[in-house]
């Protein structure tokens, strides 16, 4: 499934300039000219990366890196910086509010591209291959899941599900954020599909009493949590 962009930038031609390059080396890519539209295109469909111009219209990139930062549903969104502001003390803000990289004005497409890479690399990275929580494991690499040993047997959709929550512990997702991220934006599936596929994978977690870990909360989703 290609990754999804947000650019969030004020000058169209540098929206399309980039648009284009991204498209062209397979990314999906979303745009907005403002935070206020970049805050709605990532509620309603979270990004994988978000390209965050500094000088916005109405509040200035850093500050809205750092409400993504502290916001539950969006403290993991990984984020580069893109601005006419070279300076080092610039970059230093820059990372401090909780960017992943800084790419200054003007700038090559294809390093961009690379940075890009570099930086989903890095959240994807073979290290983070197998996941575990008190007894239950998920080995991404082989698509097999144990509990304390034993065998978890799950359907692919399930199997996805588990994956998307047990990598991002404790975060509260919406029925339409988990369509996105595990069914994927051009598939049409109904709230209530999301919601069948947690029962039968609450039911197929249950024996190990794995079940409890999918939790749900009222009127905002599900998360994956260890604590009861």
């Amino acid at each position: 499934m290609a990754k999804r962009v947000l650019i969030v930038e004020d000058e169209a031609a540098i929206r399309e300039m980039v648009r284009f390059a991204l498209t062209r080396a397979g990314f999906e890519v979303d745009e907005a000219a403002d935070a206020a539209e970049a805050q709605t295109r990532v509620f309603e469909r979270l990004p994988d990366l978000v390209l965050l111009d500094w000088m916005l219209p109405d509040i200035s990139g850093i500050d809205l890196a750092r409400r993504f930062k502290r916001d539950e549903a969006t403290r993991e969104l990984p984020i580069i910086m893109l601005t006419a502001r070279g300076e080092e003390d610039d970059k230093i803000r820059g990372l401090e509010v909780g960017a992943d990289d800084y790419v200054t004005k003007p700038f090559s497409p294809r390093e961009l591209v690379a940075r890009i890479r570099a930086v989903l690399r890095r959240i994807t990275s073979p290290e983070h291959e197998v996941l575990e929580v008190n007894g239950l494991h998920l080995d991404q690499a082989s698509h097999r899941i144990t509990s304390h040993g034993k065998p978890v047997d799950l359907g692919p959709t399930e199997f996805r599900l588990l994956q998307f929550l047990m990598s991002h512990p404790e975060r509260v997702y919406s029925r339409n954020q988990l369509i996105d991220r595990v069914w994927g934006g051009t598939a049409y599936i109904e709230e209530r599909t999301v919601d069948v596929h947690v029962r039968r994978l609450r039911k197929a977690l249950e024996p190990y009493q794995h079940d409890k870990f999918i939790q749900t909360v009222r009127g905002a989703g599900y998360r994956f949590s260890p604590q009861i």
